[in-house]
């Protein structure tokens, strides 16, 4: 690995460390709270880079800019946890640290600063296409564990429903009130999923 993928990484690094730490199952006011912290604290970032000059105002600006994605990001999550809002906080972070990258790639010149510009394209991209593999993935197994729990119900009340048949059958050698007995005993029937008629426990 040279010294420029390094560089991408050691920007991602920072931004990571530098966004806001938010606790989860935020309440409506304290994530507004936390939204007004971020701005504020880029405001502050900003105008400290005005200081600067050159490309390392450049710099400065790219790193402010991207701590505040990655925290708005990151409270989003954190105010309402979700597969969606896990990728958006991938994916401001490749975002925030490519742009750092670039910006550090222009105290280069030639062929050099063009294979740093490369470099850091390369690592944007992958992190993106981690980030996506990723939400599929996840989105995947909730789907395919969701079907499996429907799937196992409606066998649960088939099941039952079978068994309500020979119950019921059982029943029928009998007549009068031995019979009738015996087919409440199945334990009548309920309305389930679908619509569909299951039947309740019988003896």
């Amino acid at each position: 690995m040279t010294k420029f993928t390094l560089t991408l990484f050691s920007a991602a690094f920072f931004l990571t460390l530098s966004s806001s730490a938010i606790s989860a199952s935020l309440s409506k006011a304290e994530y507004t709270v936390a939204k007004e912290k971020i701005s504020e604290k880029y405001k502050t970032d900003t105008a400290a880079c005005k200081a600067m000059s050159g490309n390392a105002k450049d710099i400065c600006d790219a790193e402010a800019k991207g701590q505040e994605k990655i925290a708005k990001a990151e409270l989003e999550e954190n105010y309402a946890s979700s597969s969606k809002h896990r990728y958006e906080v991938r994916v401001a972070k490749a975002d925030a640290a490519y742009a750092v990258a670039k910006e550090k790639c222009d105290d280069l010149a030639g062929n050099v600063k063009d294979v740093c510009r490369k470099e850091a394209k390369s690592a944007f991209v992958a992190a993106k296409a981690d980030a996506k593999v990723s939400k599929t993935t996840t989105d995947a197994n909730a789907t395919a564990r969701e079907k499996s729990m429907d799937v196992r119900k409606d066998a649960t009340a088939d099941k039952r429903d079978a068994e309500y048949a020979v119950a019921k059958e059982k029943c029928d050698a009998l007549a009068g009130e031995p019979k009738d007995n015996c087919i409440k005993g199945t334990g009548g029937p309920r309305v389930g999923k679908g619509g569909r008629t299951r039947w309740c426990a019988y003896q």
